[in-house]
């Protein structure tokens, strides 16, 4: 008896060992559920933490995580305007603690069954839409396909995040076209604003002409008004010694004409022609210019009456 009493401890050690080898007790993870079956049927939810079980006759059937969880879709439609499309979207759903029983049983793969809602959906509202509202309305397809998921889907345990639209492929042919479409927009309003720069700078470039024009002609009034005014300033000291104002401008013309002659003389390398310039020289080259060509004219004629009087002197001549 002594001998059994002092091997007891050693053999509830062992005893325990081996019933945790044939399953005692397990243990369940955080935001994990595990679904407990007595020969066969459903018995027990255990949610994290330590528990124990019958061995041979509780048996753990499955674990549902509880963690939300994604779900990513490739749904290939066809739009409106007859473009083919590929549409990916992302299902964010978690399992419902109180439903984790219908969640297990009532559902084989839910995977499929979220995915086959996704399909549905989509192909029933984008062929509504023309390429470009589908890019625009990707928001109004997102919750139509959540509406759709989280009616169904709640019934079986399963509640639905949300749902996110994250991709639209065109067919390539078709991208290269609106990479095209898009190229020639931005070409065209670049062009735009090159027109509307260069026509800036042409009327900007025509007022400050303009405005260069009117300081130039005022300068030139200016300067002119200062010089008449000292001509009237020198006729006036003229006036002061007994020389009338006739004879002062004639003064100041000389001298001018003078002072002009000096400047041009002091040039290096100057092939400036002097010609008369007084008012009677332009009419006196006129008139002797007309006299030497009535004179030409007149010789010609009567050098063409003499040969013909005289033909033989001119054909001796030649």
């Amino acid at each position: 008896m002594e001998i059994l009493f002092n091997s007891l401890p050693l053999i509830l050690i062992v005893g325990v060992v081996v019933l945790s080898f044939f399953g005692l007790w397990f243990t369940v993870k955080q935001q994990t559920a595990v679904i407990v079956e007595r020969l066969g049927r459903f018995h027990s939810i255990r949610n994290s933490g330590f528990h124990l079980k019958i061995p041979f006759v509780d048996q753990i059937a499955g674990k549902i995580s509880l963690k939300i969880q994604q779900l990513d879709v490739v749904v290939e439609t066809k739009t409106k305007d007859d473009v083919f499309v590929k549409l990916k979207v992302s299902v964010q759903y978690v399992v419902i603690r109180e439903k984790v029983y219908d969640a297990f049983y009532k559902l084989d793969n839910p995977y499929a069954q979220i995915t086959s809602y996704v399909f549905d959906v989509v192909r029933a509202e984008v062929p509504k839409l023309r390429l470009d509202d589908v890019f625009e309305k990707k928001d109004d397809i997102a919750i139509a396909v959540k509406s759709e998921l989280q009616d169904a889907m709640n019934e079986y345990g399963f509640d639905i995040i949300k749902t996110l639209v994250t991709d639209i492929d065109p067919d390539e042919q078709v991208k290269h076209a609106m990479n095209r479409i898009n190229a020639s927009e931005r070409e065209k309003v670049a062009a735009q604003y090159e027109g509307d720069a260069q026509r800036i700078l042409i009327v900007e470039k025509a007022k400050a002409e303009a405005e260069s024009k009117r300081l130039q002609g005022q300068g030139i009034a200016d300067q002119r008004r200062e010089i008449a005014r000292g001509l009237e300033e020198s006729v006036n000291v003229l006036n002061k010694v007994g020389i009338n104002s006739q004879e002062a401008s004639a003064l100041i013309v000389v001298t001018q004409h003078y002072d002009t002659l000096q400047a041009i003389g002091s040039l290096n390398n100057s092939n400036l022609i002097l010609l008369p310039n007084s008012p009677q020289a332009a009419g006196d080259m006129l008139n002797n210019m007309v006299t030497s060509f009535s004179a030409a004219n007149i010789i010609g004629e009567e050098m063409k009456k003499s040969n013909e009087k005289n033909p033989r002197m001119g054909n001796k001549d030649q």
